[in-house]
């Protein structure tokens, strides 16, 4: 069974995780422990809620360090979950403060034209095209639906880190990959089958 790490960082859906990820036949771990990130063989940011208190909670926590020598250092494979994945960007608008800078990417709110048609946030089901070859995925569907919740959106400054796609609003990066890091902004484990099939491609990273 493969070591998850979940990481606590108090703003996350963090049980619906670790239910989902011992489903599927791994063995995950909830933790705040820094040493126990540090050393993670697989690690997990899940995350609902605001940018900026997410990385003042990373902070308190004496968290950032130990996950910069996990992902950056020892190149453990990393995933975050809508929150977690924008973490992973330079910076957010959300609170207008620096995130982890994994990826050269910013945050960004959705700027609707018509809010009428367009509602933020975006709740609900939406697809998700592949833009790239990936060892995280298998062959996607073209139905491919998953369950999205957010009202802020990743912008890649390399093309080449966009992972998957979604239309709503416009065009936007719902899946960013950059060697061992790998994000999705909705949440897989809220996704039925197609989430679980992604959830089991990490595991096997």
């Amino acid at each position: 069974m493969r070591k998850v790490v979940i990481v606590d960082y108090g703003m996350g859906n963090l049980h619906s995780v670790f239910r989902k990820f011992r489903r599927i036949g791994a063995d995950p771990r909830v933790s705040s422990d820094p040493g126990e990130v540090a050393r993670a063989e697989l690690l997990v940011v899940p995350g609902v809620g605001h940018f900026g208190k997410a990385m003042e909670n990373l902070k308190q926590r004496e968290l950032i360090a130990p996950l910069n020598e996990a992902v950056l250092g020892r190149q453990t494979p990393v995933l975050g979950i809508c929150l977690g994945m924008q973490l992973f960007a330079r910076r957010s608008e959300e609170g207008d403060v620096e995130g982890l800078g994994w990826l050269d990417a910013q945050v960004v709110r959705f700027k609707v034209q018509d809010p009428l048609r367009h509602k933020v946030p975006q709740m609900g089901w939406n697809g998700a095209r592949q833009a790239k070859p990936s060892r995280w995925l298998q062959p996607m569907p073209p139905d491919a639906s998953f369950y999205f919740m957010h009202s802020y959106h990743f912008v890649c400054a390399d093309d080449r880190d966009v992972l998957l796609e979604t239309e709503y609003v416009y065009r936007f990066a719902s899946g960013v990959e950059r060697g061992n890091i790998v994000g999705v902004q909705f949440h897989p484990e809220k996704s039925h089958g197609c989430g679980e099939r992604m959830l089991c491609a990490f595991l096997a990273s």
